[in-house]
């Protein structure tokens, strides 16, 4: 099985210690509920760091990685479109514009992989503009 790595950065600062470790404990399965496209339980695990932590996706976005991919990006190599398309439309625009760690935007690595015309990327797109 792939190493699926969350680790929390983005934000992290305003949060306390123990916050942190718990905010890092309540995003630890993302990685699996992203791979198995299970749009329901992201929902929940989302509504659940929204609550807790008054955190929304562009909040902890860049500081969760799985296999070395974003969340995005990791749902659109795993097929999980259900979860790909609602993260896109959880995030604004200006985020989903940013650079990644590779220099390459979300919609310029969808391209350049072959994953504009999934339905994440049509999502993505639409988004966009």
């Amino acid at each position: 099985m792939k190493k699926l790595l969350a680790t929390v950065i983005a934000s992290a600062a305003l949060l306390s210690p123990v916050a942190q470790a718990d905010l890092t404990e309540d995003l630890q399965n993302i990685c699996t509920i992203v791979k198995n496209n299970d749009k329901g339980e992201l929902r929940k695990k989302m509504r659940g760091v929204k609550d807790d932590y008054r955190m929304r996706l562009g909040d902890f976005y860049e500081g969760v990685s799985c296999g070395g991919q974003s969340l995005i990006r990791y749902a659109m190599a795993n097929g999980a479109n259900d979860v790909g398309a609602y993260m896109v439309g959880q995030m604004g625009k200006s985020d989903l514009s940013k650079p990644e760690g590779d220099g390459m935007t979300l919609q310029q690595w969808a391209d350049s992989n072959g994953y504009l015309a999934s339905e994440t990327g049509k999502e993505l797109l639409d988004r966009l503009n």
